[in-house]
C-alpha cells in the first residue's frame, strides 16, 4: 500500500496530473487520426515530465552550484544580503509579512554570519511591481528577531531585480567606504549575482546559501516520477541560465 501511494500520488497532483491529462488527450487524438495535435500534446507531456524529475533538476541546478564553496575563514567588513521574495501581508509572530522559502536560508545564513563578524548587513530588496510592499523591511524584522542589532542594518529597498541589487548596493558600498563585502544569496543564484556586482566594479566574497545538490546520491525509482519540487528547481535553474545569457549578450554591447 505504501509503495502504491508513493507511485500514484505524483501522478494525480500537479505537475504529474498535467502530464497524465496531456498523454491521455494525446492518445485520444491519435485514435481519431488527429496525429499532429496528438504529437504536440504528447511532446508537451514528455517535456513537463522531463523537467519535473529529480535527475534533470539536479543536473540543471547542480551545474550552477558546481565550483562554489563556503570560504574558510569568512572575512569581510559588510554583508550584502540579496532578497529572494516575501509573502506580503501574512500574519507573523512579530508583525506582518514573511520571507519566502527561497529567502529563509539566505537570511538565516546572514544572521549566523553576523554573529561571527559583527559587521553591518545591507538588506537589498524592493518591490518588483508597483503597489507591492518592499521586502527589505520584512527581512530586517526577521533579522532583528534573530539577534542582529537594528543599527547594524542598512536597507536598500529600491531594487527590483539582481541587476538593481548590484547597482544600489554598490552605491552604498562606495559611499560608506566598505572594502570587503561578503555576498549572501542562494547558491544557484550566486554566479549571476557575482557577474552583476562585477559589472558595477565591486568585487565580492561569495557566501552561497541553500545548496540543493551535494555529493552524488543513488538514483531511486521515485526520483523519476514528476515532482513539484523538482519542477521548481528546474524552473529556478532555467531562469538563471536565461539571466546569464542576457548578461553575456549585454556584455557584447558594453
Amino acid at each position: 500500500m505504501f509503495i502504491l501511494k508513493k507511485l500514484l500520488t505524483p501522478l494525480i497532483i500537479p505537475p504529474g496530473l498535467f502530464v497524465m491529462l496531456l498523454l491521455f488527450s494525446g492518445v485520444v487524438l491519435w485514435r481519431r487520426n488527429l496525429r499532429r495535435y496528438a504529437s504536440f500534446n504528447i511532446a508537451v507531456a514528455l517535456l513537463i515530465w522531463v523537467v519535473s524529475i529529480v535527475p534533470v533538476s539536479r543536473a540543471l541546478i547542480g551545474s550552477l552550484e558546481s565550483g562554489l564553496s563556503i570560504p574558510t575563514p569568512v572575512q569581510g567588513d559588510v554583508v550584502i544580503l540579496l532578497g529572494g521574495g516575501i509573502y506580503e501581508g501574512v500574519p507573523d509572530l512579530t508583525g506582518s509579512g514573511s520571507p519566502s522559502e527561497d529567502m529563509c536560508p539566505r537570511l538565516v545564513t546572514a544572521a549566523r554570519l553576523y554573529r561571527r563578524l559583527h559587521v553591518p548587513i545591507i538588506i537589498s530588496g524592493g518591490s518588483v511591481y508597483a503597489g507591492r510592499a518592499p521586502e527589505a523591511p520584512v527581512i530586517r524584522r526577521f533579522l532583528v528577531d534573530l539577534g542582529v542589532a537594528e543599527e547594524q542594518m542598512i536597507l536598500e529597498a529600491k531594487s527590483r531585480d539582481t541587476r538593481e541589487n548590484a547597482l544600489y548596493c554598490s552605491e552604498i558600498v562606495r559611499q560608506r567606504g566598505f572594502r570587503r563585502p561578503v555576498l549572501v544569496t542562494s547558491a544557484y543564484h550566486m554566479r549571476r549575482s557575482i557577474q552583476a556586482f562585477k559589472k558595477e566594479g565591486v568585487m565580492v566574497t561569495p557566501l552561497p546559501a541553500q545548496f540543493v545538490t551535494g555529493k552524488a546520491l543513488p538514483l531511486l525509482w521515485a526520483d523519476c516520477l514528476p515532482s513539484a519540487n523538482a519542477l521548481l528547481h528546474s524552473s529556478s535553474a532555467l531562469r538563471e541560465y536565461a539571466g546569464l545569457l542576457v548578461y553575456r549578450v549585454a556584455s557584447l554591447f558594453d
